[in-house]
């Protein structure tokens, strides 16, 4: 039987279920299935609050391994997989301090890599909790930290990844017409200029889910199987599901 999207935020799931403990189940486990594909000196974690944000994060420890070695190892465990071209690639520029350069040279413990936010409806309510979500994402981006946004609420009509555009680019990006999608961000320096990857995809109640690629620092990148996971943490939960 095929798993597709359902209405975590409508009746007749809504009142048989809480979103938020499904979405947090959710977060659980997409940072599960990032662990096993992440190689040594990399971990992932749940971040839940309620409220004001629910995401994963991935965490570089070490970087006494060399990137080749890395690259290499990710490339065989996932040989029939390569990321998509994005959707569109803006000029971008990031802040003055390379976060890649803060890692190897200044900064002790888990640094942050990467990370997926799964939107709550309180993202999408008044404007200071917007502001403060796009805030966040802005911060992410201009860090070189790889991001992706997942956004299956369907009770609020904001779309975040549009405002976020529109905050770190202006005219320059195509927006993207989607009451739910899923989107993908990776900061890429080509021919000695700085521009911003942009991969989107439009999701709706009733389909599955994509696979987005999220990227860590140089050319490391993972897939991220939305509707696999999304799979699991429904029959774990004991989610009643349709069939597509």
């Amino acid at each position: 039987m095929a798993i597709t999207l359902q209405d975590h935020f409508r009746p007749p799931l809504s009142v048989r279920r809480h979103w938020h403990a499904f979405h947090n189940a959710w977060a659980t486990y997409i940072a599960s299935d990032l662990n096993a594909k992440l190689p040594e000196g990399y971990f992932a974690e749940p971040n839940v609050q309620f409220g004001i944000e629910i995401d994963v994060a991935a965490f570089e420890e070490s970087l006494q391994q060399s990137e080749e070695v890395t690259i290499n190892t990710l490339k065989d465990s996932y040989p029939n997989w390569a990321p998509p071209l994005p959707a569109q690639t803006v000029p971008f520029l990031p802040t003055e301090e390379s976060v890649q350069i803060s890692i190897f040279n200044t900064e002790a413990g888990p640094v942050l890599a990467g990370a997926i936010e799964l939107v709550s409806p309180a993202n999408k309510d008044r404007l200071s909790h917007r502001n403060a979500f796009v805030s966040k994402c802005e911060t992410y981006l201009r860090q070189g930290i790889g991001l992706v946004i997942v956004d299956v609420v369907t009770e609020r009509k904001a779309n975040l990844h549009n405002e976020l555009l529109a905050r770190v680019v202006g005219s320059n990006a195509s927006f993207f017409n989607a009451e739910l999608y899923a989107t993908a961000y990776r900061l890429v320096k080509r021919d000695g200029e700085y521009s911003l990857d942009i991969w989107q995809e439009q999701l709706a109640v009733g389909c599955a889910l994509p696979t987005l690629p999220l990227w860590l620092h140089g050319e490391i990148c993972l897939p991220v199987d939305l509707n696999t996971i999304y799979e699991r943490t429904c029959r774990e939960q004991r989610v009643t599901i349709s069939s597509a």
